[in-house]
């Protein structure tokens, strides 16, 4: 991509959306990533924006993969200087997202067996299920019912040393979710404000997966310690969870580490490895951003079983090697935390 930068990038740009905002420019191996800052009014014209600005940057010499990510311009400035953060929930000491650009990479199940791999460190911890549309805590931690009202608050159900809420306590299991904005926020924001988390060390918050609203709640109105991305090795999991990635630092919220998931297939009769989904696709890009690679986890029939039947690995089979895998990623990630200077307060 010889000759390509930033002002070209931003004259293509200007060519289609004159006058747009577009910071956080990336340029690396025929990629790009940008970010552009919208209207919130302008409501469906902003997805058409994003598919235009990307096809103008795609047209230009070398470039083969482009990733625009639109966030919503509020008055006064970016989202990073205008968001005010709130203490929802001061009796937690650390809130950490677990996120990954698009679906079907396992990231419930991780943060699932990260949270209890804590747990069973010591820590006091707590999950938090915000994927408002598919609820997984309550089947992968085996724990059901609606949760009890004392002192006008919800008191969260608890299993393996965690304290759990999730919106599938409080709704039919296949009760379709039609919600809209302004609903997942209020949603979110009752789950820390209204839930009696207690002395909390480490809240886990298991997210939607994309960049929408839940996500933009939690990074612009909670005081985040850091967001862990969940990804496989396939360059177009990796792709969109560079937008995750992007999003959580144009919002200031820093990101701990990358966390690569069903990273290889071990043959469980001949001990064959197969890397269906690639190989060290994550861990690369961890290392080209400067971040850290909090583990491998392998695909494995048990991983998958044991959430099935709400008896996670981490607790039903705490010696086997996938148990050990998740333990040693939730020690990378208590010591990255340790490490990260504390967050602002509201």
């Amino acid at each position: 991509m010889s000759g390509l930068n930033e002002d070209i990038i931003k004259a293509a740009l200007d060519k289609v959306n004159p006058g747009c905002a577009v910071s956080g420019i990336r340029i690396a191996d025929g990629a790009v990533t940008f970010i552009i800052e919208v209207d919130p009014k302008a409501g469906p014209e902003m997805e058409q924006a994003r598919q235009q600005a990307e096809a103008a940057v795609r047209d230009l010499p070398g470039v083969e993969k482009v990733t625009a990510i639109m966030t919503a311009r509020r008055e006064g400035g970016s989202p990073k200087k205008t968001a005010q953060l709130e203490n929802l929930a001061p009796g937690i000491r650390h809130i950490i997202a677990v996120a990954s650009g698009k679906g079907g990479v396992g990231k419930s199940t991780v943060a699932t067996n990260l949270a209890v791999a804590l747990a069973a460190q010591g820590h006091k911890v707590g999950l938090m299920d915000a994927d408002i549309y598919g609820p997984s805590a309550p089947m992968m931690l085996g724990v059901h019912g609606k949760p009890e009202l004392r002192n006008e608050k919800l008191v969260p159900h608890e299993a393996y040393g965690l304290k759990i809420m999730s919106m599938g306590f409080l709704v039919e299991e296949d009760a379709p979710m039609i919600w809209r904005g302004p609903m997942i926020q209020s949603a979110l924001r009752q789950f820390l404000a209204d839930v009696d988390w207690g002395d909390t060390e480490i809240l886990i918050v298991d997210m939607p997966p994309g960049t929408g609203d839940a996500q933009l709640t939690m990074a612009q109105k909670v005081p985040l310690a850091g967001a862990v991305i969940v990804s496989t090795p396939q360059d177009i999991a990796l792709l969109d969870a560079r937008k995750g990635l992007n999003m959580f630092r144009q919002v200031g919220v820093p990101v701990l580490g990358i966390i690569e998931n069903m990273s290889v297939y071990v043959c469980p009769e001949c001990g064959h490895e197969e890397h269906i989904f690639g190989h060290e696709g994550a861990e690369k890009e961890a290392a080209r951003l400067g971040l850290d690679f909090l583990g491998a986890i392998p695909l494995h029939r048990e991983i998958r079983e044991t959430s099935d039947a709400g008896k996670p690995v981490t607790v039903s089979h705490p010696d086997s090697p996938y148990a050990r895998t998740f333990m040693e990623t939730a020690q990378r990630i208590a010591r990255v935390l340790n490490e990260q200077p504390k967050r602002l307060q509201a």
